[in-house]
Order: structure tokens, then C-alpha cells, then sequence
């Protein structure tokens, strides 16, 4: 994580761990509709895994089967999807700086912060391995462009806040802003709370596409 700003005014920019592991495990579950609001799929795809059961066709592992629990409904029908409120629960801290515990909520094998959420607990169990190590090959991506260009990157935060500041003959007022970058197979960016907005790796690479898009989201907020 890197930090820009002054005793006004605060942006942070990040690839959180826990974020892109609850992602990478809503993908290979199958849960691509789960969240407010609804990011795209990651890139490289996460392919939802399929795995016989006794039947004739494969079974989705987030719609049944898992460590001898009750199956789980399938999303779409009628009723309350479990896994999926669990998720959305994980997502939310996820995605929230100050809730998201320093040393991350996964703790393998048996991922207590989900003793209370068991389906969710069922899925964390069987995708970590494969969700693991997608999520160590893009988040050391991540800082490795950060390095190469940091300058850049801070430029882009920097230069749009003075502009505005110049624009209105006056320093920038108390704000804070939390980006969290994330490789989305959509360009883009989504506000997910108070302080957070994802934005896509490839808006982030785009030097003047991201400012273009910081641009107005900084003269709402200074």
C-alpha cells in the first residue's frame, strides 16, 4: 500500500489480500452475481470448478455437496442463498479498510472467522489452495508495477488535487480515499464504500484515463 496526501487530505492506494482472495473464491464457487455492486469477473479467469456427485451430472460445489452439510440453494431460486449472504458478508470487510484485521481473516486449515458462516467455511476450505496461489501471482503484479511506476502513480493523485486546488484558489479541506486496484476483466470503477472505490488494473495502468475518471470524484470531495 502507498499513501499520498497531507495532514488535509489522504489517498491510499492498495491490492488487498483478503479482497482478492474473496473475489478469486466468488469466481471458482460460481458466485459472479453476489455483491453491491457487482464486480466483473477476475482476469486471468477463475473458472468455476465442477465435481461429480452421485448423479449423472456434475454438481456445482457451491450448490451442494461439502463436508456432509445441508446442500445449498442454488442462486436464482426463490429463497435465501446462504453462501452468498456469507459471502456478502466477507466482501463488506473485505473491502474496508479499517474493518479488514492486519493479519487478514484466512488462516488455514480451518479458517475459524468462518465458524459461524459453515457453507462459506465448506467453500474457503476446498478453493484456497487454487484461489491462494492466483491471488500471490497478482498481487506481487501489483507490486511490481507499483515500484516501476510509483512516480507516475503518485503523480496521477497528486496533480489532480492541486489542480482542483488551483481551480478554487484554496487548499484541499479533510478528505480520505481508499483505492483498491484489482485485475477485472472490465475497465472501470466502483464505489463499494464511504472511503473505497475499486478500480480496475487496467484503468490504473492508463495514466490518462484514470485521471480523467479521479478528476470529478475529486471536485465532489475537496
Amino acid at each position: 500500500m502507498f499513501v499520498e496526501g497531507t495532514l488535509r487530505w489522504q489517498v491510499t492506494e492498495d491490492c488487498p489480500w483478503d479482497l482478492l482472495m474473496a473475489l478469486a473464491v466468488r469466481d471458482l464457487a460460481g458466485l459472479g452475481a453476489a455483491g453491491d455492486p457487482v464486480l466483473p469477473r477476475l482476469t486471468p479467469a477463475l473458472a468455476p470448478v465442477l465435481r461429480a456427485n452421485t448423479g449423472s451430472h456434475p454438481v456445482h460445489p457451491s450448490l451442494g455437496g461439502g463436508h456432509g452439510r445441508s446442500a445449498r440453494r442454488v442462486p436464482g431460486v426463490p429463497g435465501e442463498d446462504p453462501l452468498a449472504e456469507q459471502w456478502r458478508a466477507w466482501f463488506e470487510v473485505a473491502v474496508d479498510r479499517e474493518r479488514r484485521p492486519a493479519g487478514g481473516m484466512l488462516r488455514p486449515p480451518h479458517f475459524e472467522a468462518f465458524d459461524r458462516a459453515l457453507e462459506l467455511q465448506d467453500v474457503v476450505i476446498e478453493h484456497y489452495d487454487v484461489a491462494s496461489t492466483w491471488a500471490h501471482e497478482r498481487h506481487a503484479e501489483y507490486v511490481q508495477a507499483s515500484l516501476l511506476n510509483h512516480a507516475r502513480r503518485a503523480a496521477d493523485i497528486v496533480d489532480v488535487v492541486r489542480e482542483r486546488e488551483h481551480e478554487l484558489r484554496r487548499q484541499a479541506g479533510y478528505f480520505r480515499l481508499d483505492i483498491d486496484v484489482l485485475p477485472l476483466s472490465s475497465s472501470g470503477a466502483w464505489i463499494v464504500g464511504p472511503h473505497t472505490v475499486v478500480v480496475s488494473a487496467s484503468l490504473r495502468d492508463d495514466s490518462g484515463a484514470f485521471r480523467d475518471w479521479f478528476r470529478p470524484l475529486v471536485s465532489a470531495l475537496v
